[in-house]
């Protein structure tokens, strides 16, 4: 007997918008992510500037609303002004234990953000860098020519006009013992205050993050201390550990960590509440991946290449796709409180693109981006899932998200069947109403739950189609995202209930709620 599931779409609730920089993307100095990835002036296919175009035309198709750079661990011992002008000076980077040659440096990570559409986010150096060193950083990328010292020395190297950074963030993950410059709570609270006051004298109109976690001793502090200054707090997640061994996940293991980010969104959400920032001060999710990078310790050449591991393609299979999908839902579901998230990374390492010296692979968690970055309408609505627990997995067999589109005439549906060989009967209503017809769709899958993409070989590709609805019931293939389109007014005559009390339909969205259709567009 197939497990069954049921979504009930609630229509009485405002839809909410939410900020697409939840599509957001990171990119580290680590291994192949920037140079040998996205920056490769040796090759035959960079441009004059050094990045890989086919690397730009892949990202193109996600498209990305902002990257986070440089890091990650790497930033806490970089410093920006070694990576500027026509001179560049290596540095050994104490992170991650190898010299880097600061050839892609600020201007070159913002002319990238330009080329493939997405807003550059900077990580500031908190760890052996200063309050001062920090809101430098700002000066010469966001100050106009002739303003201030370092602006005036980022129009000596060339770019007179002001790159126009829009997101900083102050340190990354400076709680962790790891982390180069690590701080107790307070001396953390009291540096971040007093940098964003010193980045708000710089930059008023600067979107400002911290370093922050799920944990009320380390961010009630922080926010304490700094929350007049700051517009978000960013929190890390890898539910899948492998920094010192590489035995990844299976499939049912790793989708039954799918849960486990919204109880990070809540509990940040609470400390937050609890601190008096409620609806002032947001979560940036802006580190995830279901699966930690692998870097075991040690300085050793069979330590440093062990780092490959993390680009064998066969990692990386349905079970990531749909905790990418599970990861995405549930930050749109949390849209009044999630404002950015950012795969870490997006190129080689654990990310959704590998690049090889000959072209590019999408994995398949790239799919799951093009598709939410394309598919899905501009709010969410309010739904509600119920249904049989995944066997070997707490974890729900569905998981769904419900968006509404700008005009309010096209719902959009994002359907996850985490079985990993059952197709799923899944019953959907839409105020109470149940789905007739045959919807255009669009399924990702595979011939098997540890289906992955390799060089020369895509089994995970997207497919449009059509599915049927039969009062309310369709098929969901196993272990499959399935996106499909109901276009506004249902196809009822008006006047019939929609359940929602009070009301007749049909109806359409606006901000306000739902709105009767004018009689000559009922049918």
């Amino acid at each position: 007997m197939k497990p069954s599931a049921t979504i009930d779409v609630v229509l009485t609730r405002p839809a909410t918008p939410y900020s697409r920089n939840i599509f957001g993307h990171f990119i580290e100095h680590f291994h192949r992510q920037v140079y040998g990835g996205l920056y490769d002036p040796g090759s035959r296919l960079s441009n004059g500037d050094g990045f890989r175009e086919d690397v730009i035309d892949a990202m193109r198709e996600l498209a990305p609303p902002v990257v986070r750079w440089p890091g990650g661990c790497f930033v806490s011992s970089y410093h920006w002004l070694d990576g500027v002008g026509p001179t560049r000076t290596p540095h050994y980077d104490k992170a991650w234990r190898v010299t880097d040659p600061n050839t892609f440096g600020t201007r070159e990570f913002v002319r990238w953000c330009g080329a493939i559409g997405a807003d550059p986010y900077i990580c500031l150096n908190a760890g052996t860098g200063t309050a001062e060193e920090m809101s430098d950083w700002v000066e010469y990328c966001n100050l106009p020519g002739g303003a201030s010292r370092w602006s005036n020395l980022r129009a000596e190297h060339g770019n007179v006009a002001p790159f126009a950074v829009p997101f900083w963030s102050i340190g990354n993950e400076n709680y962790g013992s790891w982390e180069i410059g690590a701080k107790q709570a307070p001396e953390w609270a009291a540096l971040v205050r007093e940098t964003a006051k010193m980045i708000r004298r710089v930059d008023e109109s600067a979107h400002l993050i911290t370093a922050a976690r799920a944990d009320l001793d380390w961010t009630l502090p922080l926010l304490a201390a700094a929350g007049p200054y700051l517009d978000a707090v960013a929190v890390h997640g890898y539910w899948d550990g492998l920094a010192e061994q590489d035995h990844p996940s299976d499939y049912l293991t790793a989708v039954g960590q799918s849960l486990k980010p919204q109880q990070d969104i809540v509990r940040t959400e609470s400390i937050i509440e609890a601190a008096g920032f409620a609806g002032k001060i947001s979560i940036a999710f802006d580190e995830w991946n279901l699966r930690g990078w692998h870097h075991p310790s040690g300085t050793s050449s069979e330590a440093i290449a062990a780092r490959d591991r993390n680009d064998d393609n066969s990692t990386y299979t349905m079970a990531d796709a749909l905790f990418t999908a599970s990861f995405l839902n549930t930050c749109l579901r949390k849209a009044d409180v999630v404002s950015m998230a950012n795969i870490a990374p997006s190129i080689n390492t654990r990310g959704p693109l590998f690049v090889h010296a000959d072209g590019v692979v999408r994995r398949t968690t790239f799919h799951v981006f093009a598709l939410y970055a394309k598919l899905l309408g501009e709010r969410v609505l309010h739904s509600v899932g119920s249904g049989a627990q995944l066997a070997g997995a707490e974890v729900p067999v569905v998981d769904q998200l419900a968006t509404i589109d700008a005009a309010g005439t096209k719902i959009s549906l994002a359907l996850i069947n985490r079985d990993p060989a059952d197709a799923v009967d899944c019953d959907v209503q839409i105020a109470g109403r149940p789905i007739t017809g045959r919807l255009p769709a669009t399924v990702l899958t595979g011939p098997s739950p540890d289906s992955s993409n390799e060089i020369g070989s895509t089994p995970v590709a997207p497919v449009e189609t059509k599915i049927q609805f039969t009062d309310g019931r369709t098929s969901l293939p196993p272990h499959s995202l399935t996106i499909c389109h109901l276009d506004l007014p249902l196809a009822y005559n008006a006047g019939t209930i929609d359940r929602v009390p009070d009301r007749t339909g049909p109806w359409t969205l606006t901000d306000g709620g739902w709105n009767s259709f004018p009689e000559s567009q009922r049918r």
